[in-house]
């Protein structure tokens, strides 16, 4: 028996605009059902999104409650953006300087900023004491305007 290739939900050209974003709005749901947003930087891999969260924040309890979210990533204009409906993991929070949760962050911050940290044990302690998490964002649907 041979495995299914994965299913592609997003194609080539929305993933390749999607690669030089790294703006949106992460809307969660809260407890009632109402909806939470929060400016997030993003950096795509393919149809993923990775996000810094913090471990004490609204988003990150809305999301381990519930995992389904939209990330509504914000174009060159106003008329042009992607709203991608997308289902969240969330990694561990760092609990020691230069774990591997601290690690996935530092890259996550070097690709976002095109540059290494200046100060990599700094980063890796603020990580710690924030307790910040890798959050990664799987899309399952997109609604594009103006691409």
């Amino acid at each position: 028996m041979t495995a299914e290739p994965p299913v592609r939900v997003l194609d080539d050209a929305l993933v390749h605009w999607l690669s030089g974003r790294h703006q949106a709005v992460l809307v969660t749901l809260r407890s009632d059902g109402s909806p939470q947003s929060s400016n997030v930087a993003v950096v795509f891999r393919g149809s993923t999104g990775y996000v810094s969260v913090t471990e004490t924040r609204a988003k990150t309890r809305n999301l381990r409650r519930d995992p389904r979210a939209v990330l509504h990533v914000l174009g060159d204009s106003f008329g042009q953006y992607a709203a991608l409906a997308v289902r969240a993991d969330l990694g561990p929070a760092s609990t020691r300087p230069s774990d591997t949760a601290g690690q996935d962050l530092l890259r996550l911050y070097e690709t976002i900023t095109g540059r290494p940290h200046p100060n990599r044990e700094e980063f890796f302690h603020a990580m710690v004491a924030e307790r910040r998490l890798l959050l990664t964002l799987t899309a399952e649907s997109a609604t594009t305007w103006g691409l």
